[in-house]
């Protein structure tokens, strides 16, 4: 197995474990930040890089695993590099051409990028980067192992990641999702968001930056449709330095109701990525709102936990409670259809083979709608299917 990712990362470490518990070799680690140094010189280095970690490996048998490529300052610096409009690089896997556009700044500049935890610095840049890398990658293992299996295919990834493009394949596949602003068509700025939801008569939003992990960038947004007071709760953090307005990842909620601050935040996100959904109320436990995270393997629905908020976001790392799927108050028949609803999301996804999907279970009606295909979503503390952790799971023989 070769394993793509981070070294320190608990993915990598959770994998690890798992195949030293049954017996199995270690994965052959191969970081990003490797990676992209290789990159700099083309996919020549990257072949080169790839074989000296498996000399004598065949294309039989051979099983080639993504990791998420975050917490790590360097590696996040030199993606937002390689996605710099004066870079040449492979877009054929970004999943929207408009992800293309040539904004951002310069290679130069993203090398001299601070390293400040939690700061949020050009998301559509980063992840133009990271689409252009994994067609690197995916080109040279073609060329040096045909028929190596990948556990998520990078084109696949490339898909999930960005929100925009997976509820789109999503709802092209039939499955239940939350209605769209304006269809899914591109939001500008926040004077068009506003049009469209009165045209929609959408009153209540998730504004989610495309291509955001955890819940970076996301906005629980309300409008009086009279009045035109307007609230908006998020993770966004804001703070003025120098003069400059800087975004950053907050630990715990906040909120706003001032119309410049949330159109600021609207403008930005429109012009980073934004995808943009309608707000449906979450069903409720003991003045809870929960969604289910359902860890869908090899087409089967395994590991699950429900996720708690007073908040309408409900990301673990804000704080937010645990709870086993089966103390929610849902009937057996509702957990089955969540699951059911997982499982159909992952067939979407045919060269993939393991993600974590979010489920949100409507209040009242119970109905299952997928609201995110996350590709790294298998770290779930805690959390055991047969007596088995999700890593384990996965690497069982």
């Amino acid at each position: 197995m070769l394993l793509i990712g981070n070294p320190g990362n608990r993915r990598t470490l959770g994998l690890q474990e798992a195949r030293s518990r049954w017996g199995l070799k270690p994965a052959v680690l191969v970081t990003y930040l490797e990676l992209l140094q290789a990159a700099e010189a083309g996919g020549e280095a990257i072949s080169r890089l790839l074989a000296s970690r498996l000399p004598q490996a065949e294309d039989q048998g051979l099983l080639i695993r993504l990791d998420a490529p975050g917490e790590q300052a360097d590696v996040e610096r030199s993606l937002i590099g390689l996605g710099a409009h004066d870079r040449e690089g492979d877009d054929s896997l970004l999943p929207l051409s408009a992800a293309a556009r040539r904004t951002g700044i310069s290679a130069a500049e993203a090398a001299l990028l601070p390293q400040e935890k939690g700061r949020i610095t050009y998301p559509g840049q980063w992840f133009r980067g990271y689409c252009r890398l994994l067609a690197m990658i995916s080109r040279e293992v073609i060329r040096l192992w045909p028929k190596a299996v990948w556990v998520n295919a990078p084109e696949e990834v490339a898909v999930m990641f960005d929100k925009r493009a997976c509820q789109q394949r999503l709802g092209a596949c039939g499955i239940d999702i939350p209605r769209r602003l304006a269809s899914g068509s591109a939001i500008s700025c926040y004077e068009h968001m506003i049009r469209e939801m009165e045209q929609d008569r959408m009153n209540r939003l998730f504004l989610k930056l495309a291509t955001g992990s955890g819940a970076s960038g996301v906005i629980a947004y309300q409008r009086h449709p009279l009045t035109g007071a307007e609230k908006a709760v998020t993770t966004i953090g804001i703070e003025q330095r120098d003069g400059m307005q800087i975004l950053y990842n907050s630990g715990r909620l906040k909120q706003y109701a001032d119309h410049a601050t949330i159109r600021g935040l609207v403008d930005w996100l429109c012009g980073e990525g934004v995808h943009m959904e309608e707000w449906i109320p979450k069903a409720g436990i003991a003045g809870f709102s929960f969604d289910i995270r359902q860890l869908v393997v090899a087409g089967r629905a395994c590991h699950r936990i429900a996720r708690l908020s007073r908040s309408p976001i409900t990301n673990l790392h804000l704080r937010n409670r645990r709870l086993a799927v089966e103390q929610t108050g849902l009937s057996t028949q509702h957990i089955e259809r969540a699951a059911l609803a997982a499982e159909a999301a992952m067939a979407a996804f045919p060269g993939s083979s393991v993600a974590g999907v979010d489920v949100l279970v409507r209040s009242g009606s119970r109905l299952p709608y997928i609201i995110d295909v996350n590709p790294f979503g298998d770290l779930l503390y805690g959390v055991l299917h047969e007596e088995l952790n999700p890593y384990e799971w996965q690497m069982k023989p």
